[in-house]
């Protein structure tokens, strides 16, 4: 028997989960809060589709964002564009790692890139820089997308006012549904791991066409990244684009909410003070075209952890990654534990080992009597 599901939230992972289980012959229904899919942290960001370059200091979050993006290509390759010219690169003082070691930690993970002296920008105060093939997303081709494809389980301008949860069902806004998916990041219901809700504010610029991403790692830095739109590009800093840590969405709400032209010129000034330590032209190249607000969810730590989980409560999965090449794993996940339901418990059985060990000595006629 179909089973009915319900998701919440339509960003990347919400459209990407739905899309799958519809493939497999679930019933899916997708509930958004906005008109619109990818309208939240999904639809502002830096649109990057990436390797795991920048995440020198965790692990899993390099394996799965290298594993998933080969997936992504597979899927949905049309939906992103592969940058000319994409650079990672360690300045001389301010990166908390030395250039030898972020090549050594990138060849062990097992991710290709290429060493370069020199790139189309003009930088200045570099230990070494890299060449990463890392692509753009398409947003506004991925809302088309997934808009057309989900058409027939999209619920959009609905707000979840009830979730009731029984040992047999959910109930969602009074609809009865075999299984939830929260895929809120935590707005909605809590994630698996101890988290924050973080209000960011990034920048748009605009500047020539094809200009390259430039991305400074290890540590307080900033990353300078085309949009879909060829003369937009995005400036985020590690130190300056964040607007504090918050405990609970509502407050994280209301600190984004509460953004005035006052703090984005504030914010302008310092992010573009720390671009000019290492872009040597930027103030010339770059002209501001206005802010890009939205709220994120991070893990608590200092290992800058930003791999998939998926946790669960009774009928109803909450899913929590800070990058969208790990949308395939947290599909497979509830699906692991979907089927891990239906197989029932596990009964016990005796083991056959002595008798077969018998069968065989006597089958061999070998005498092993005392």
């Amino acid at each position: 028997m179909s089973r009915k599901i319900a998701i919440i939230g339509g960003g990347w992972y919400g459209c990407h989960i739905a899309s799958s289980l519809m493939a497999l012959g679930f019933s899916v229904r997708l509930f958004e809060q906005n008109d619109r899919l990818l309208h939240e942290a999904s639809g502002n960001n830096q649109f990057r589709l990436h390797l795991g370059f920048h995440y020198p200091r965790h692990a899993t979050t390099r394996i799965q964002s290298r594993d998933g993006f080969s997936r992504f290509l597979e899927r949905y390759g049309d939906l992103s564009r592969p940058i000319e010219e994409n650079i990672y690169a360690v300045p001389r003082r301010t990166s908390l790692l030395d250039f030898d070691t972020y090549k050594l930690i990138m060849t062990a993970t097992g991710i290709s890139y290429k060493t370069v002296d020199q790139c189309g920008a003009d930088l200045r105060e570099i230990e070494g820089m890299i060449l990463a093939e890392e692509r753009v997303i398409l947003i506004e081709k991925a809302r088309h997308y997934f808009s057309a494809h989900l058409r027939q389980a999209l619920s959009l301008s609905v707000r979840i006012e009830s979730v009731e949860q029984t040992d047999r069902h959910v109930l969602v806004n009074g609809e009865r549904f075999d299984y939830m998916v929260d895929a809120t990041w935590g707005h909605f219901t809590p994630v698996p791991i101890q988290t924050f809700f973080e209000p960011t504010l990034l920048l748009y610029f605009e500047a020539a066409p094809n200009l390259p991403a430039v991305t400074f790692v290890d540590g307080p830095l900033y990353s300078i990244y085309p949009t879909e739109e060829p003369r937009v590009y995005t400036l985020s800093s590690v130190p300056h684009t964040p607007l504090g840590r918050y405990s609970s969405s509502a407050e994280a709400c209301a600190a984004r909410d509460s953004v005035n032209s006052d703090l984005i010129r504030s914010k302008l000034e310092l992010m573009v003070n720390q671009a000019c330590e290492n872009v040597t032209y930027f103030h010339d190249q770059y002209r501001f075209l206005g802010p890009q607000i939205a709220i994120k969810t991070k893990p608590i730590g200092g290992s800058d952890d930003r791999s998939c989980y998926v946790g669960r409560q009774g009928r109803i999965f909450s899913v929590m990654s800070g990058k969208i090449d790990t949308i395939f794993f947290a599909t497979e996940r509830i699906l692991s534990m979907m089927e891990a339901d239906s197989d029932g418990p596990s009964q016990d059985i005796p083991s056959s080992l002595l008798a077969n060990i018998r069968a065989k000595t006597v089958q061999i006629g070998m005498d092993i009597g005392g």
